[in-house]
Order: C-alpha cells, then structure tokens, then sequence
C-alpha cells in the first residue's frame, strides 16, 4: 500500500478502524499490538497513527466515556458517522469490511471463505451477510468479554457461547440482532439457561434465578454452585454494555419467574 500518512482518514479506512476496535480487547489496543501494526501496514499508515484512530472510535463508545479511560476526545464526524452506522449492526460491518478488503487491496487472506463459494445475486449477498455477521457477532462478544464467561470466568472457549439477549428470531435485524450491546458472553449452561428462560438478569445485571430451576431436582453440590451466583452481578466487558432495554425484555418476555 502507498504511503497515506499525513492523508485524512477516509470511509473505507475508518471502518476498518473500527473493525480492529472490535477486533481485540480495548486494553489491548497500543502502538505495539500486532494486530494494529498489520492494519497499519495494510493502509500504509504508522501504527501510531491507527492507534490514535481505533481511541479516536472508541471515544463514541459509551461504556468508554463511562469508565473515563484514555480514549481521545477528537473524535471526527467521519469517526461518529462511522461507529453510529455499524455498531448496532455488525452483519453491515462484517460484509462491508470483506468486501473492502476484497476491492481495495485484494487481500484474500482477510476474507471469509463463504464469498468465492455462494452463487450471485441478491440470495449470495443476503446469505453471506448472515453467515459472516453470525461469525463476527461471536468472535465480537467473545472478545470483548476478554474470552470469559460474564457469570463464572471461565475461560475455555469450548465451552463459551454468544448469547443473545433479545433472542435473534425476535431481534431487528438491522439494530439488534448483531448489536453487541445485544449480546453476553455465557458458558454453555447458563447460555441454555438464560436461553430457556430459567435464569435472568435485573436493572442492575445480578442475577435471579427461576423458581422452576431453583425447585428442580439437583444434587447439593449442584444446588449449592448454582446458587452461589444468585444476585451476583454480571461482569462487564470493555466495551459495549449490554443494554437494559434488551435485558427488559428477556425478563418482560423469556425470564420464567
């Protein structure tokens, strides 16, 4: 890639940005981060330079401006225009991104498979668009939750799932269901759990247990883990909170009592 430094930031390059932002953790994100410095080659910018853009991103971020951390405050209107258009929906991001990648600078190494193997038309791009935005959603939660559980910690990725909050079949699908304010990081039981309705989480993200679990039949050592967790507060990720309104209607709608 020619040399763009000193150049403004343009569209294709800013989403990229913010891809990368969704990439890896946000304390991850320095000058020296491998994958920053990839991205820097990409664009023919210094790595320098992409790190104050993904904080310059990261600055529309509520969760970030909550926590008072060290994103910058010259966010542009490209930056803001950006991050408000894809972060609610990822599947957007994702496709955009591999097809940036594919015209611009033909790396191929950057693409999902799935583009050179569904047929053409209107069903190629709305197909390839769930699959990757599936893919992505994944990889986004995961990530941002640091690959750990948000009620137990644990960290074997096996085991961990991208939840959805608001369950997909009843998620808009261009500002929920890849939103990742939509989205928890579980480990396979209380995924299925929180699937079925069985457990939830309060205004303030503890955990309530439903009665119908609580009541069932279970060893005491089964009994005593689960609810060691009752009224225990998720933990946070970096990034993205999960947002109450979709939190509501899990409990308006899917939670058991």
């Amino acid at each position: 890639m020619n040399d763009r430094n000193g150049l403004k930031w343009n569209r294709e390059e800013t989403i990229l940005a913010l891809d990368l932002y969704l990439t890896i953790p946000y304390i991850q994100i320095t000058k020296s981060n491998l994958e920053v410095i990839k991205l820097a080659k990409l664009l023919g910018r210094t790595p320098a330079s992409v790190y104050m853009k993904v904080c310059n991103i990261a600055s529309n971020d509520p969760l970030i401006k909550a926590k008072n951390q060290s994103a910058l405050s010259n966010s542009s209107k490209l930056d803001k225009k950006v991050f408000d258009e894809f972060s609610c929906n990822l599947e957007d991001l994702a496709y955009n991104v591999a097809n940036i990648l594919k015209n611009n600078y033909s790396n191929d190494g950057y693409l999902p498979k799935e583009l050179g193997e569904m047929p053409d038309g209107l069903y190629k791009e709305t197909i390839v668009k769930q699959r990757i935005g599936q893919v992505y959603f994944r990889n986004a939660i995961l990530k941002i939750y640091r690959n750990q559980c948000c009620v137990t910690g644990i960290n074997t990725t096996e085991l961990l799932i991208a939840s959805h909050i608001k369950p997909w079949k009843d998620s808009d699908e261009h500002t929920e269901r890849t939103n990742p304010c939509n989205g928890l990081c579980l480990n396979a039981f209380h995924d299925r759990a929180f699937d079925k309705g069985l457990i939830t989480f309060d205004s303030e993200f503890k955990m309530v247990i439903s009665s119908k679990l609580e009541n069932c039949f279970m060893d005491d050592n089964t009994k005593r883990w689960l609810k060691s967790y009752k009224g225990v507060t998720l933990h946070f990720p970096e990034s993205f909170a999960p947002a109450r309104e979709f939190m509501q209607y899990h409990n308006d709608t899917i939670f058991l009592g």
